[in-house]
Formats: C-alpha cells, sequence, structure tokens
C-alpha cells in the first residue's frame, strides 16, 4: 500500500516543481549562451537578465518544494481530501512513511536541478578556479577532492531543509489539534519546531565544543576559522541533522497515531 500512496504523493509534489526544473534548466541554458558572446553588448545584457532569472527559478524551486509538501500533508490528511485518505486501509504509519520518504526524494531531485542549473549556466575555467580558491585549502587539508567537499556542504544544505519540512509537518500536526485558528497554530507550532531544531544543533556543537577548543572560539572570539576545523564542523553537523531528523519523524508519527482532527 505504501507503493501506491507515496505514488500520489509524489505525483501532487511533483507536479508542480517539474514546471520550475524547466524554467530553472531553460534559463540557465539561456544565460549560458548568451554570456559567452563576448562581442554584443546587447546579448550581454540580456545574458545578465536570463542569469538574474535562472537565480530566482532557482529560488523557487527550494520554496515551491517546501511549500507543495506542507500543502500536500495538510490537504491529504487535515482537508476535504482526508476524508477519502482516513476511509483508505492505510495505516497512519504508512501514511506519515509516504509523506517522509516523498520529502527526501523531492528534495534530492531539487538539489540535482538546481546543481545541473548551475553547472550549465556558470562552469567556466575563471569559476572553476575562483570556487578551488575558496575550498580547496580545505580539500587539501584532508586530502579529499574538491567533489567530496561540494557535496558534502550540499549534503548539509539538504539535511537542513529536510528538517525544515519535517518541523512543518510538526506544526500542522499539533495546530490541527487546536479547536480553532489551525493554521494560525500550525505556523506558530511550525516556527517554533524550527527555532528547536537549531536550539538543539547549536546546543550539541556546543557540547563538543567543551573538548575542542578550535570550535569553542566560533562561539568566543571573532578570530579567522582554522581551515583545518572545517571538516569537523561538516561532520557534526550532518550527525546532528541526521539525529533531529530521525527524532523528528519519531515524535511527529507518535502525535499523529494518536488520532486526527479533520475539518
Amino acid at each position: 500500500m505504501l507503493k501506491n500512496v507515496l505514488k500520489y504523493d509524489l505525483k501532487s509534489v511533483l507536479k508542480v516543481l517539474v514546471i520550475f526544473y524547466s524554467l530553472a534548466l531553460f534559463f540557465g541554458s539561456l544565460t549560458r549562451i548568451f554570456l559567452n558572446v563576448n562581442d554584443s553588448f546587447i546579448l550581454n545584457i540580456i545574458g545578465q537578465v536570463c542569469s538574474g532569472v535562472t537565480i530566482a527559478m532557482l529560488f523557487n524551486i527550494i520554496i515551491n518544494n517546501l511549500m507543495r509538501l506542507w500543502v500536500r500533508f495538510k490537504s491529504n490528511l487535515y482537508a476535504d481530501e482526508s476524508y477519502l485518505t482516513h476511509t483508505l486501509p492505510v495505516e497512519k504509519k504508512t501514511l506519515y512513511l509516504s509523506k517522509f520518504i516523498t520529502t527526501i526524494i523531492t528534495l534530492f531531485i531539487s538539489m540535482l536541478v538546481i546543481a545541473l542549473t548551475l553547472f550549465i549556466a556558470y562552469y567556466s575555467k575563471d569559476n572553476m578556479e575562483l570556487v578551488k580558491k575558496v575550498l580547496l585549502p580545505v580539500a587539501n587539508s584532508y586530502h579529499v577532492s574538491l567533489v567530496k567537499v561540494l557535496l558534502a556542504f550540499l549534503f548539509v544544505l539538504f539535511l537542513e531543509l529536510a528538517n525544515a519540512v519535517q518541523a512543518g509537518y510538526m506544526g500542522i500536526i499539533l495546530g490541527h489539534k487546536m479547536n480553532n485558528a489551525k493554521t494560525v497554530f500550525s505556523v506558530l507550532f511550525g516556527f517554533g519546531a524550527y527555532i528547536m531544531t537549531q536550539i538543539l544543533a547549536l546546543a550539541s556543537l556546543f557540547a563538543v565544543a567543551l573538548f575542542n577548543k578550535d570550535i569553542m572560539n566560533l562561539f568566543f572570539t571573532n578570530d579567522i576559522i582554522n581551515i583545518n576545523i572545517i571538516k569537523t564542523i561538516i561532520c557534526l553537523a550532518i550527525i546532528i541533522y541526521i539525529i533531529t531528523l530521525m527524532l523528528g519523524y519519531f515524535i511527529n508519527l507518535h502525535v499523529f497515531k494518536k488520532g486526527v482532527n479533520v475539518d
């Protein structure tokens, strides 16, 4: 049954995101074409406009990905559509698991499209040299490739977004246990849950900093960050966000299984 529920969840979210994926890749391609024409002032201006639209589309991908996931969660489990959803022979844990997997899959696709769009629009030797200048010291410090460093940063962003989505799910679940102003409470609870995840992340980092002077300096000084500590911070961020994501999953599932108040 999970397969069928997941299919409809993915279809509902991706049918909107595909539009922004296509627009991002389209304007990214135009940016590539027009900005590589060196002898035309007009085409360069058009390229700059296309570049601005491309960046806007990338932000739209992230924003609409988050919004579509929350809208799907609410409409499928708490709005009119939920009357049909809750009559299906599907356990609540299956319904929530489908939403969680949809979150992971769509965010992963969005990150891939964003990375591909940036590559199409802006890849050049000069830009790569700029990226290398910033990140290569980190890569060399730990004897890893530049690609692995970029993937690590992208993975941290992916986990951050996934945690933000799940905080929104928590807000919706708690907000719809209220008798009135459910949407308002959903936003408040969701924002509060997100703030709590960030506090938990900082508290965990501070706990580690008690045993690491370089990390502790980040809290109490404005000194330039030690390049050798970046890998540690990235690894800590990944571990903390994964733990937070799993905790949020089980907390949400536990509260969701207690019952649903449909509008």
